[in-house]
C-alpha cells in the first residue's frame, strides 16, 4: 500500500517510515496536517497515519478533511493517552488509535485491522445506498400501482402486471414507467 504519514517529529516519521517499508509499503511523509492534505491530493494514498498534535492543521482536522475528500483507512497516532483526545478521536470515522512509541508488531496489527474495518464500513455504506435506492424505487412503483388501481379499478396484482407490460413494451425500466404514470 501507499501510506501517508503525518507527524511533526522527524524521528517518529523516520521510524514509522522504516517499519512500514520493511512491511513492504511505500511511504509518503508530511510534517503537518496542511502538508498531509496536499500530499493526499497529489499522491492518492491508500491509508493515512496521522499524529494528533501537529502545527497548522492538527491530526483531527486533517482526518475529518480526508474522510470527506478522500476516504481511506486512518490511524491516529499520539504520545498522549489523554481522555479528551481519545474522545475527539472516537467521534471521527477512523480505524485505529496508536500511542507512541510504536513497535513494529503493533503497527503491523493496527494497519491490518484498519484496512479490514475500512473495507467493512465501505461495504456497509454501499449496501445502505443500494437498499435506499431499492426502497425509493419500491415507493414510486407502489404509488403508481395505487393510482392505476384507483383510476382503472384494477387489483394490486393487475396494476403491477400493467406496469411490467408497459415497461417491456416501451423498453424502459419499471421505475421509469411508474414515474410516467404518476405524471
Amino acid at each position: 500500500m501507499r501510506i501517508l504519514i503525518a507527524d511533526d517529529e522527524s524521528i517518529i516519521r523516520m521510524g514509522l517510515k522504516a517499519i512500514l517499508r520493511d512491511m513492504g509499503h511505500s511511504v509518503i511523509d508530511a510534517t503537518n496536517g496542511r502538508e498531509a492534505l496536499q500530499m493526499a491530493r497529489k499522491h492518492h494514498p491508500d491509508m493515512a497515519i496521522l499524529d494528533i498534535n501537529m502545527p497548522y492543521t492538527d491530526g483531527i482536522k486533517t482526518a475529518r478533511a480526508l474522510c470527506k475528500s478522500t476516504p481511506m483507512p486512518i490511524i491516529m497516532l499520539t504520545a498522549y493517552a489523554d481522555g479528551d483526545l481519545i474522545e475527539q478521536a472516537t467521534d471521527l470515522p477512523i480505524q485505529g488509535y496508536l500511542i507512541k512509541p510504536v513497535d513494529p508488531k503493533s503497527l503491523q496489527a493496527a494497519v491490518a485491522v484498519a484496512v479490514k474495518r475500512f473495507d467493512q464500513v465501505q461495504a456497509l455504506e454501499a449496501d445502505k445506498e443500494k437498499l435506499g435506492k431499492a426502497l425509493e424505487t419500491r415507493k414510486v412503483i407502489d404509488k403508481a400501482k395505487g393510482k392505476l388501481m384507483a383510476e382503472k379499478g384494477l387489483s394490486e396484482e393487475d396494476a403491477y402486471r400493467l406496469l411490467q407490460l408497459r415497461a417491456r413494451e416501451s423498453r424502459h425500466s419499471i421505475l421509469e414507467v411508474a414515474r410516467a404514470v404518476l405524471k
